[in-house]
């Protein structure tokens, strides 16, 4: 198997091929396969993940950074990065494994990612694979925001609605596209009390929905703050005009009727 353009997309060039061609392997493929080096690759991750979140947040105590750091090495995590790399491409899965689409199956992309890091410790040593994680991991860190600890998506956008006492979103698959071992998938996410209607892709249903999630999330947040200002504006006009009248209190609550949901939506598109 020719596996060079796994290489350059880890960041990393293998003395020994024969270690990520184990990686890569999966138990139902034959009798040497990736679980020893899994087992590896678990324990530099979590500790590299570990050192690279005590540098960056210095002021998180322990429960924090134990919850960030469980976030990033989660079974989804580990997929994402999986699927960028494009790792279903060199994945070596036994016949029955193959036939019912085990080369997308978050559970082995990620027990694989894994099993990489520790082939490159066994390869390299401990700071080769210390930096094939942190290159892997730097466009996640980088989106990461501490105070949600990591909270995927959909979830953000799930409790962001429930605070402002508003349905939840629904998710609908638009399109299918590719062959079954190469698909991708198109979502919709709506937001029908906010007039919101956002799609997004990924090559899985999972991906898709959390792509459009964060779409959905960012049009909901700006619905909000123009719906604020609206509202300030007509209170600070009110006590111009009627100074003798007091002023009401502001609310962050989202207007209840559709129109003046609508009204907020025109006012943060202009």
């Amino acid at each position: 198997m020719i596996l060079a353009a796994l290489e350059q997309r880890l960041g990393y060039k293998f003395e020994n091929p024969a270690l990520l061609e184990q990686a890569v392997t999966h138990r139902s493929h034959g009798a040497v396969h990736n679980e020893r080096l899994e087992f590896l690759g678990d324990a530099v991750l979590n500790c590299t993940i570990a050192q690279l979140l005590y540098q960056k947040y210095a002021r998180l105590n322990e429960g924090d950074l134990s919850r960030l750091r469980a976030n990033l090495v989660k079974q989804s995590s580990l997929a994402d990065i999986a699927e960028k790399l494009g790792l279903s491409d060199f994945l070596r899965l036994g016949e029955g494994e193959m036939k019912s689409g085990g080369f997308r199956r978050p559970s082995i992309l990620a027990d694989t990612m894994e099993a990489i890091y520790g082939a490159v410790l066994v390869d390299g040593g401990f700071e080769a694979a210390r930096d094939a994680i942190a290159r892997l991991f730097e466009p996640v860190l980088k989106s990461v925001d501490p105070k949600t600890l990591g909270k995927d998506s959909k979830t953000l956008l799930q409790e962001y609605l429930q605070g402002k006492r508003l349905p939840l979103p629904v998710y609908t698959i638009v399109e299918t596209r590719g062959a079954a071992h190469n698909q991708e998938f198109e979502v919709e996410c709506s937001i029908p009390k906010l007039e919101i209607s956002v799609r997004g892709t990924g090559r899985s249903r999972r991906a898709a929905e959390q792509s459009a999630a964060k779409q959905g999330f960012d049009q909901a947040h700006a619905v909000v703050q123009a719906a604020r200002r609206a509202k300030r504006r007509g209170a600070d006009a009110a006590a111009s005009s009627e100074a003798t009248q007091p002023s009401l209190p502001l609310t962050d609550a989202v207007p209840e009727k559709a129109s003046d949901a609508l009204a907020a939506k025109s006012l943060a598109e202009k």
